[in-house]
């Protein structure tokens, strides 16, 4: 989407008024009060009550109508998307909490990122990130292999 008065495509701040916000959408004043009513896309309000919309707002507005007209998709599937949308961010947004919280959890208990070796006796060695596996002291093994002569 272009600029808006200087505002990006993602601002929330509720400032056109339905006329505006219907002209940059392309769409009738009419249309977005159906939108409003059905919950598609809910501006903010005023204390009188007047609709303010966002470059947010606009943005989905022109997705509403895109996926509408071009795509074919009803308004219900198309509420069904955007909230399934809104989950899926949900989700993305818990997911990187969750990674932080176990990264600060490993940290407190000293634990990092771990890597792992084998060690001297077959055994599997847990390493920190930059640590080398311990030399292997005492005899050394040699192996020769011979191939099986042809019959």
């Amino acid at each position: 989407m272009a600029r808006i008065s200087g505002l990006s495509g993602d601002d929330r701040t509720p400032v056109f008024v339905i006329s505006v916000a219907a002209d940059l959408a392309g769409m009738h004043a009419q249309t977005l009060r159906q939108y409003d009513r059905i919950g598609l896309v809910v501006p903010s309000r005023t204390r009188g009550g007047g609709r303010r919309y966002s470059a947010a707002d606009v943005t989905r507005l022109r997705e509403v109508q895109r996926l509408s007209q071009e795509e074919g998709v009803s308004l219900a599937a198309i509420q069904r998307i955007f909230d399934l949308e809104m989950q899926v961010e949900a989700l993305r947004a818990r997911v990187t909490e969750l990674d932080d919280e176990l990264d600060t959890a490993r940290e407190a208990l000293g634990q990092g990122r771990r890597f792992f070796a084998v060690g001297s006796q077959g055994e599997i060695v847990a390493l920190r990130h930059g640590q080398r596996p311990r030399p292997r002291t005492g005899g050394q093994a040699l192996v020769v292999w011979e191939p099986r002569a042809r019959r």
